[in-house]
């Protein structure tokens, strides 16, 4: 049963390492690539999209690896999977502080209510969210270094 709750938490929070990673460095530039004020709008839809299940998955991550670290703790890679734990507690924190705000914002604009410096606040979203994506691939990482 141990195994299947390691496979299932490193299956999870890699698949939401895929789709962040896939928001910074493939979405995110087709969104920029596109036509006046297409990019734009499709950014505050994935917003809008994502703001709604990125929540659960990024908690529902946490517990599962709170749960192998617990189920696990006398087994080896703890350690590991606690450093994960607490890069993911740190993804969590980065995005309630910095991400969410900046998406809440833009999930709500049109072309005809976004404000003059909405791209300044786009560009401020992609450079926290590198930064976010960094530490959860870090924490994936971790989880399947200690998989054992």
């Amino acid at each position: 049963m141990f195994n299947a709750l390691e496979v299932f938490t490193a299956v999870v929070v890699g698949v939401m390492v895929g789709v962040e990673f896939s928001v910074a460095f493939v979405m995110n530039r087709i969104f920029n690539a596109l036509p006046e004020d297409s990019g734009q709008l499709g950014r505050a839809h994935g917003g809008r999209m994502l703001g709604a299940v990125m929540p659960v998955w990024y908690i529902g991550s946490l517990v599962l690896v709170a749960v192998w670290a617990l189920a696990g703790w006398h087994r080896p890679g703890a350690g590991l999977v606690v450093t994960a734990g607490a890069l993911l507690i740190l993804s969590v924190v980065m995005s309630i502080l910095l991400l969410v705000p900046i998406n809440n914002r833009g999930k709500t604009w049109t072309p005809e209510n976004r404000p003059e410096d909405w791209k300044e606040q786009m560009n401020r979203w992609d450079r926290w969210h590198y930064v976010r994506v960094a530490v959860i691939i870090a924490a994936f990482a971790l989880l399947v270094a200690a998989l054992t």
